[in-house]
């Protein structure tokens, strides 16, 4: 099918990850159509496909560009040597850069297991090179005695399930500041992992 007149790769294409990110996220991934994501951006449901090959890729794509933007902005983070106000640094990270991706964190922890078995294991093989991130630090911390832990993987599991959980519930406006929340968070890693 022809694409539509007026429409351009560079717009629709984002348009129509943007859509079914915004439909994934509300209504989950099982329930939504190619054709609902191309009423949402206005095209005809043949014309997705000249963008992503189905709505697996679609789902795939929406979880392979959060983990590598997640990853290359952390790598862009200037990080501290010493490992605590590292782990400062990565809590602050964390909780900062995914307020700002509420749909996006959602969808990829809520549907990573509709995922195919290739695409499952390329986002896991992603999202165990950000965790290792979080490891490295806590590692270099016990190594050097300023943290105490008995299992570096598990801790470093639960931390990033309790920072990603931010998102469950917070809300702009709410009670609390995101710098409010980012300090008391702050403060339960550091007691968490303290020697």
């Amino acid at each position: 099918m022809a694409r539509k007149t007026g429409s351009h790769s560079e717009v629709t294409g984002p348009r129509i990850r943007a859509a079914a990110l915004k439909l994934f996220a509300r209504h989950g991934y099982a329930a939504v159509s190619m054709r609902q994501i191309a009423r949402e951006v206005g095209v005809q449901a043949g014309a997705l496909y000249l963008y992503t090959p189905d709505k697996q890729g679609l789902l795939f794509g929406l979880l392979q560009d959060h983990m590598t933007g997640l990853l290359a902005a952390w790598a862009a983070e200037e990080k501290p040597s010493d490992p605590v106000e590292h782990l400062h640094h990565f809590t602050r990270f964390h909780i900062f850069y995914h307020l700002e991706r509420p749909e996006d964190v959602f969808v990829s922890y809520m549907e990573l297991r509709n995922l195919g078995p290739e695409n499952f294991a390329t986002i896991e093989a992603l999202r165990r090179t950000y965790e290792d991130k979080l490891q490295a630090i806590l590692q270099d911390g016990q190594d050097n005695g300023q943290f105490s832990l008995p299992d570096a993987k598990l801790a470093t599991l639960a931390l990033i399930a309790m920072l990603t959980g931010v998102n469950t519930w917070y809300r702009d406006g709410g009670r609390l500041s995101r710098e409010k929340v980012e300090a008391i968070y702050w403060d339960m890693v550091r007691k968490a992992v303290a020697a």
